[in-house]
């Protein structure tokens, strides 16, 4: 639900006056979407040459509403910190209305944040970086020193990292950024300021909304907007300008005086532009530093383990801004505009492959419990062969982790031409599930809007939802055993087969267990006659 705003003048003279004015009324245009905290950066110093400005950045963050941080600017104001007649030729400003997620509501924890002391970089970001524990570690592990309990700061400290290691004085500040990107893991929108690279603002995004609005006398260059695209390629309706594939820094076009605003929703830039393009999901695929990778698998023996020791934060993740554990509800933006339709439909289609698809199994009981609907779980394979009959009055969910199983995609495209709702369940921003499906739900894409109305009565919704508070607490019980598991295993290793029983909900169990097993096994022999029935996940 964070909000960003940022406003980049160039040959269009503004005082910083106007400058905050600006900022500050974009960032009150996003005050619906929910937030505790506001900051805004901008250029420094109260010289009358823009070249001294642009020498230091100034941030100003405070704890509460919009009208706070206001008041802040006005009390750096009356100390003399701030001269608001100083006109500015070329300027960038960028704005932030914060919801707490990592570390309490606070000035040090609100956004902008920057690289260190000095301010050279300051970035604005909406969205949750699942990876950034691992960032930290490696960062300050180079002596980069940390002020705030937030994801988002080791971003900024990230690109830092990256411009003091840079091989040439030449590298842009789109490379730059782009170089960042690929080390993140999670969703975002990002937007960022330099003092080495004056009056020029980079924005990016992976799940997170992020648009880009320009408003000018002159007719650009073509009319493009100069931004890197990464994305598949497809004409997009949503852009009512046209898109050029060089550089993803917005700049000076032909010098002639242009403005530019970033937002994460059309609102906060509707009052001054309708020529906007809306960015999509990078598609960008990298692999990170070798150094960087054995930070990030620390202590452990592989990251198979390093994975299963993360479960708890994984699951904390999963919840994060979504489930409010005081009132019993659970936010889930990206179906708020198919509420209603979900509402009225005849039957739930579970829709995966393999590991998904065992949680798909594992969640059907629960939801023809809730919704009192009848539910399938289908394998997306015979799902196809079957020719299976869908209507348009099914709701059709399609489980992937990685949001490009072939079979899923296939059965997705199947569901669509037969006009059912479709909806994604994936672990990655991005993915062709996540761009073909009607709505749907990033398992990491961190907190969103709106709120689908459950059926479930309020006593049996409370017991699931303090269920899933205490569940990070039990499985971090679990791996608390390791000796013993490790034990356990030894002994089965030895044995020349394993019997998984199980059934109601422990009957997905069983079958993730059986895949699993399978998986990382050296050498697998199939079960033949009566026996294979009896070695099959949930036989008796």
């Amino acid at each position: 639900m964070c909000g960003i705003f940022a406003y980049l003048n160039y040959h269009v003279p503004r005082t910083r006056r106007e400058i905050l004015e600006i900022l500050l009324k974009g960032l009150q245009r996003l005050e619906y979407r929910g937030y505790d905290s506001a900051g805004v950066g901008i250029d420094g110093g109260n010289s009358k040459e823009w070249e001294t400005n642009s020498k230091t950045i100034q941030l100003i963050k405070q704890q509460g509403k919009v009208k706070a941080l206001d008041e802040e600017i006005h009390s750096k104001i009356e100390q003399h910190d701030l001269d608001l007649d100083i006109e500015f030729d070329v300027h960038l400003g960028i704005a932030h209305t914060r919801w707490a997620t990592h570390g309490a509501p606070s000035p040090v924890n609100s956004h902008p944040h920057r690289s260190d002391k000095n301010n050279e970089f300051i970035v604005i970001h909406n969205g949750i970086i699942t990876n950034y524990k691992d960032l930290r570690k490696f960062l300050e592990s180079k002596g980069y020193e940390f002020e705030s309990e937030t994801d988002t700061e080791t971003i900024a400290k990230l690109v830092k990292y990256m411009y003091d290691n840079r091989e040439s004085d030449e590298l842009s500040f789109a490379t730059l950024v782009e170089r960042v990107t690929q080390q993140l893991e999670g969703a975002f929108a990002l937007v960022f300021k330099s003092l080495h690279y004056p009056g020029e603002a980079v924005g990016t995004r992976r799940g997170g909304p992020l648009l880009i609005g320009v408003r000018t006398d002159h007719k650009l260059s073509t009319d493009h907007i100069p931004i890197l695209y990464r994305s598949s390629g497809k004409d997009k309706k949503s852009c009512s300008l046209s898109r050029m594939d060089q550089d993803t820094c917005l700049f000076p076009v032909d010098e002639k005086a242009v403005e530019y605003y970033f937002a994460s929703d059309a609102s906060a830039v509707i009052e001054h532009t309708n020529r906007v393009i809306f960015l999509e999901d990078d598609d960008v695929a990298a692999t990170l530093q070798m150094e960087l990778q054995q930070i990030m698998k620390g202590n452990y023996s592989s990251f198979m383990q390093k994975e299963i020791f993360e479960q708890p934060e994984s699951v904390v993740n999963t919840m994060r801004g979504r489930v409010n554990f005081d009132d019993n509800t659970v936010t889930l933006g990206g179906l708020k505009d198919h509420i209603k339709e979900i509402q009225r439909c005849r039957r739930l289609i579970l829709i995966a492959c393999g590991t998904s698809y065992h949680a798909g199994v594992a969640t059907r009981q629960v939801l023809e419990e809730l919704t009192e609907l009848p539910v399938m779980v289908e394998l997306a394979s015979d799902f196809l062969d079957r020719n299976t009959p869908v209507f348009r009055d099914d709701v059709c969910f399609f489980i992937s982790q990685s949001g490009e199983t072939a079979d899923s995609l296939m059965a997705l495209r199947y569901c669509k031409e037969r006009g059912a709702l479709t909806v994604g369940v994936t672990n990655t921003v991005g993915s062709s599930i996540s761009r073909e499906t009607d709505c749907g739900v990033h398992i990491n894409a961190g907190p969103e809007i709106g709120w689908p109305a459950p059926r479930p009565t309020p006593p049996r919704r409370k017991e699931i939802i303090q269920g899933l508070r205490i569940l990070p607490g039990q499985i971090k019980e679990v791996l608390s055993l390791d000796d013993e598991i490790q034990r356990l295993a030894a002994e089965l290793y030895q044995q020349k087969s394993v019997l998984i029983m199980g059934r109601g909900y422990h009957y997905a169990t069983c079958l993730e267990g059986a895949l699993k097993i399978k998986e990382i096994t050296v050498t697998i022999t199939p079960c033949t006659g009566v026996d294979r029935r009896a070695s099959w996940p949930g036989g008796s």
